[in-house]
């Protein structure tokens, strides 16, 4: 019925029915999966949702024609962040076509 169990350098009894431990499930895949999402379709959805803007006059009409996320030219990395308890950001580029009636 029971077991010995090495948790580090304890040995310990274990009564369980189940002697394999199940594989731990990648649990933050959605979330990273989203955020990839996100970064490809999601913010060119925005900017396309409001593209044109217009001023009150009518003279001026602003276009969204693309964006650019510089994963490069970050202040930080991943690791120095997590260190220092930052915020990991990066700087998003949008071009845009300025038209003057």
């Amino acid at each position: 019925m029971d077991h010995e169990v090495q948790m580090g350098r304890t040995k310990r009894k274990s009564f369980a029915r189940i002697k394999e431990v199940l594989d731990m499930p990648n649990l933050i895949e959605i979330q990273k999966n989203s955020y990839q999402q996100f970064l490809k379709e999601g913010l060119k959805d925005v900017l396309r949702d409001v593209s044109p803007i217009t001023d009150y006059t009518g003279n001026l009409i602003m276009e969204f024609i693309g964006y650019t996320l510089e994963t490069d030219n970050v202040k930080y990395s991943v690791e120095e962040c997590k260190e220092r308890d930052t915020t990991y950001s990066a700087p998003l580029k949008v071009k845009v076509r300025l038209i003057n009636k």
